[in-house]
C-alpha cells in the first residue's frame, strides 16, 4: 500500500515510518527538516524535503498518490504558539488545508491525524475522555481542535476517511526537548551532562506520558479501524513532574536537587487521558509502563553520549 507520513523525519513520524516499512509498505515521507533530523530518515523511504503549507505540496505527490496518510507534521512547541500564533496557525492549520487538498486531489482513502489530548482539553481533574468540553488554552491545542473539524467537512465533503488520535504525552527515543513532553529528553539530556534540570510550577503539574512504540500501534491499529473517530491515546496515569524526575534520576543515578521554578505561560496545571473508547474501537491499550519506557528512552540518550 502507498502511504504518506508528513513530519516522517520527526519523532514520532519516523517511529510510524519504520514500522510502516517493516510492515511491507511502499512509504513517502514529507518533512521540511526543520525541527526533523535527517538521521531519522529511514532510508527505503521516499523522501520529500518540503513545507506542507507550500503551494506546491500536491504537485510534489504525483508520484506517491498515497492511499493512507498518517499526518504528524506540526509546530509542537505551545510556548511558541503563544509567542507567535500567527506561524503557528500557517504550519498547523494552513499545511493541513494544503495537506487535505493534496488528498482530494490523489484520492486518498484515510488520513489519520495526530491531534492532542494534552491541549484540547484544558485542565482536568479525572482522566478526560472525549466527551470533555474542549477548552484550549493555547493557539496549539486551537490549531489542533480546528483541523480535526475540517477532518470531518473533508469527509462529508469528498468522503475522505479519518481518524483523530489526540494524545497524551509522547516520549521515547529521538524525542526532542520541545513541548510539554520533551520534559523527558529535557530531564535527561541535562542529568547525563552533569547538570542540574531546571523543574517549572514548582513539580507539581500532573501530565500523562505514553511511550512512542505504544502511539505506533495505535496508529497501526487506525489503518482498518476508528473510521469517523476522535480517540484518546494515552494512560490514565497522573504522573507529576516531580515524579517523573525522580524515575529518571534514579535510572540514571542523578543526585542533584533539581531548581524549582514557578510555571511558565500556556503551561496546564493538570491533564490526563481515558484511553477507553481507543480499547473498545481500536483494541487498543498501552503496554509499556512508565518506569519501563522511561528505561528504554533514557538508555538511547546513553548511547548518544558514550
Amino acid at each position: 500500500m502507498k502511504v504518506l507520513v508528513t513530519g516522517g523525519a520527526g519523532f514520532i513520524g519516523s517511529h510510524i515510518v519504520d514500522r510502516l516499512l517493516h510492515d511491507g509498505h511502499d512509504v513517502w515521507i514529507v518533512d521540511d527538516l526543520s525541527t526533523g533530523k535527517k538521521e531519522n530518515i529511514n532510508k527505503k523511504a521516499e523522501f520529500i524535503k518540503m513545507d506542507i503549507a507550500e503551494p506546491g505540496l500536491c504537485d510534489a505527490l504525483r508520484a506517491a498518490k498515497p492511499e493512507i496518510v498518517f499526518h504528524c507534521a506540526a509546530q509542537i512547541d505551545v510556548r511558541k504558539s503563544i509567542d507567535d500564533p500567527i506561524a503557528d496557525a500557517r504550519a498547523n492549520i494552513i499545511g493541513t488545508i494544503n495537506l487535505l487538498e493534496a488528498c482530494r486531489v490523489w484520492q486518498s482513502k484515510k488520513v489519520i491525524y495526530s491531534s492532542s489530548g494534552g491541549t484540547i482539553y484544558g485542565n482536568v481533574d479525572k482522566p478526560a475522555t472525549e466527551d470533555f468540553p474542549v477548552l484550549p488554552l493555547s493557539p496549539y491545542g486551537v490549531a489542533k481542535l480546528a483541523c480535526e473539524h475540517y477532518l470531518r467537512c473533508y469527509s462529508v465533503w469528498h468522503g475522505l476517511k479519518f481518524t483523530v488520535l489526540r494524545y497524551a504525552n509522547v516520549y521515547g527515543p529521538r524525542q526532542d526537548p520541545l513541548g510539554e513532553a520533551g520534559v523527558v529528553a529535557i530531564f535527561s539530556n541535562k542529568m547525563l551532562s552533569g547538570e542540574t534540570p531546571i523543574v517549572y510550577g514548582f513539580g507539581k503539574m500532573i501530565r500523562d506520558y505514553v511511550y512512542v512504540g505504544d502511539i505506533v500501534e495505535a496508529n497501526m491499529a487506525a489503518i482498518e479501524k476508528g473510521e469517523g473517530e476522535i480517540l484518546n491515546i494515552g494512560t490514565r496515569r497522573p504522573t507529576s513532574v516531580n515524579e517523573l524526575f525522580n524515575i529518571i534520576a534514579d535510572v540514571l543515578s542523578f543526585q542533584e536537587k533539581p531548581v524549582m521554578k514557578s510555571a511558565r505561560d500556556g503551561e496546564l496545571k493538570s491533564n490526563f487521558l481515558s484511553y477507553g473508547r481507543a480499547k473498545e474501537v481500536l483494541g487498543w491499550e498501552p503496554r509499556v509502563s512508565l518506569e519501563e519506557g522511561l528505561k528504554m528512552t533514557t538508555d538511547w540518550f546513553k548511547e548518544r553520549f558514550s
